[in-house]
């Protein structure tokens, strides 16, 4: 009867042993640093830049949270495609597949195989043809098969508020999210009518409360005079977009900020020159080296602490 007693004990013990060294193995390979990849249309090509800075240093984030192209490069890497992978996928689109209105070049699948006019549907253009294509290179549909946890801003027409994806359909999140306003359909969701995420929430660090470092990417760029201090309309339509979501960083900012707050120095980039990628990779390199040194500091520190 003893010998069955002890043998009982011992089971328990090995059984908490086990999951003790289970949980363990997953504070060691936790990062403790949560993402924010914000709005910004090409700009946030530069999130590929950031990305490339994690993985030089062996980092995953414990979570992301992203805000229209914030949110598209988000759940490629939370679904597993590496930097150089998504950066891979924007170079085959070619000069004139995400800029329609550059009228330059034709390499890669044409504009119209990928973005299909809708005039009457809310926008100039149906996006579904561009999240088919990503869709291509990664699996996961849903956001319980993506590898990182992800959060997927919205904004509801209606009232303002920010829509938070983070079950259920990947893509229709997805394809919400980058709903800009008059150029991209708007999703209906029961009585929702859902736009961009960046009208009302462009860089959603808040979403990451609780996560013990928070790291936000603003790629929403700069403006700068030029020599006759005019712009053409398609720029002031474009950029008055990005004012706006400038202010409202600004204004999140003053009630608290991330722990790291990047912004590299976008300038020339228009909403839709995914055509880009090097040029815009290249002026983020500022912004990268930034990034790097702070996740070196953090691994630094998080070292220190653990002797």
């Amino acid at each position: 009867m003893l010998h069955t007693h002890c043998l009982r004990w011992l089971m328990i013990a090995a059984v908490l042993f086990m999951v003790g060294s289970k949980v363990a193995m997953a504070d060691d390979k936790a990062s403790g640093i949560a993402l924010a990849l914000g709005s910004g249309g090409a700009g946030g090509l530069a999130h590929i830049a950031m990305l490339a800075e994690f993985e030089q240093r062996d980092i995953t984030p414990d979570a992301i949270a992203g805000t229209s192209i914030g949110a598209i490069i988000g759940a490629m890497y939370a679904a597993g495609l590496s930097s150089e992978e998504i950066r891979d996928l924007f170079d085959t689109f070619g000069e004139s597949v995400l800029n329609p209105f550059s009228g330059l070049g034709n390499n890669g699948p044409g504009w119209t195989d990928l973005v299909r006019a809708e005039l009457g549907n809310g926008g100039a253009f149906d996006q579904s043809g561009f999240l088919d294509f990503i869709g291509e290179h990664f699996e996961a549909r849903s956001f319980d098969e993506l590898n990182i946890p992800l959060k997927v801003v919205a904004t509801n027409y209606w009232d303002g508020s920010s829509v938070v994806f983070e079950s259920g359909d990947l893509f229709t999140a997805l394809k919400a999210s980058m709903a800009v306003p008059g150029l991209f359909n708007p999703v209906k969701r029961d009585d929702q009518l859902l736009i961009d995420g960046g009208v009302s929430n462009p860089l959603p660090w808040d979403l990451l409360e609780g996560h013990d470092y928070v790291i936000a990417i603003d790629v929403t760029g700069v403006r700068e005079p030029n020599a006759d201090n005019e712009v053409s309309a398609l720029d002031l339509l474009f950029k008055t977009f990005e004012v706006m979501q400038q202010s409202i960083i600004s204004e999140k900012m003053h009630n608290g900020g991330p722990d790291i707050y990047i912004k590299p120095d976008l300038n020339g980039v228009r909403l839709l020159h995914f055509d880009r990628v090097d040029a815009v990779i290249e002026q983020a390199a500022d912004a990268s080296d930034e990034l790097g040194k702070a996740l070196d500091e953090r691994l630094a520190a998080k070292s220190e602490d653990a002797q």
